[in-house]
């Protein structure tokens, strides 16, 4: 099973296989938003879009990155959202890396978001369902961004081999430009666990979905051996 690691600018065609990876924040914050009871995650293409689903549909919650917005009922940060009890919801989630990476191989046929708290689950559920090559898709920093590189890479050897140490892919990802930045308050939406919950590896045991559901993207969880 080949691998490849490409930016969102960097995409050519639908792979058939495509895993997004945002370690910090947006797929970390998914994860956490399935396990306070979430039932789905609407991916919203902007801002106003993502309010104009909660608009229309009453009892939906609207989530965006940066600091706190008229509107929006949520921010991109697991510190913030971690304590907030949302069984039964649906969350509309907008950011600027992981959900644009996500909306941009929406109709490959298979496409998983991840980050480091499912990675474990996500190299479980590729064994058992993937089929052909896998396109990480390495949303930060066009391609860039350290932590998504490493956590995509590490996800790749787990697909492949039985025992990977993890320690110096999550090492690489803590010392990351982007958990810099979060640990120094310069990202809006700021907790200060933001990046110790970020790195917690394999904390949720599901992996995450990603599927067309009429004019939508909708993100769900999903349990290897499940069949899908």
């Amino acid at each position: 099973m080949g691998h490849h690691f490409v930016g969102i600018p960097d995409l050519t065609g639908v792979p058939r296989v495509a895993v997004v990876i945002d370690v910090m924040r947006a797929f970390t914050v998914a994860a956490w938003a399935f396990s306070r009871g979430v039932e789905k995650i609407v991916l919203a293409p902007t801002r106003s879009a993502a309010l104009a689903l909660k608009e229309s549909n009453p009892g939906w919650l609207a989530l965006k990155d940066g600091a706190p917005a008229a509107g929006f009922d949520a921010v991109n940060s697991p510190g913030l959202l971690r304590s907030r009890d949302l069984t039964g919801r649906t969350l509309v989630q907008k950011t600027t890396a992981g959900t644009v990476g996500a909306l941009a191989v929406a109709d490959a046929p298979l496409v998983l978001c991840a980050s480091f708290v499912v990675a474990g689950p996500t190299a479980r559920f590729l064994r058992e369902q993937a089929r052909g090559p896998v396109t990480f898709v390495v949303t930060g920093g066009e391609g860039r961004a350290e932590e998504d590189l490493a956590c995509a890479e590490y996800i790749g050897r787990c697909v492949t081999e039985d025992e990977v140490e993890a320690g110096p892919y999550l090492h690489r990802a803590r010392t990351s430009r982007a958990a810099a930045d979060l640990a120094a308050g310069r990202r809006g939406g700021y907790h200060p666990d933001d990046v110790d919950l970020c790195l917690e590896l394999d904390r949720f045991p599901f992996a995450m979905t990603a599927h067309r559901e009429g004019p939508l993207t909708v993100l769900r969880r999903r349990t290897a051996g499940s069949g899908g």
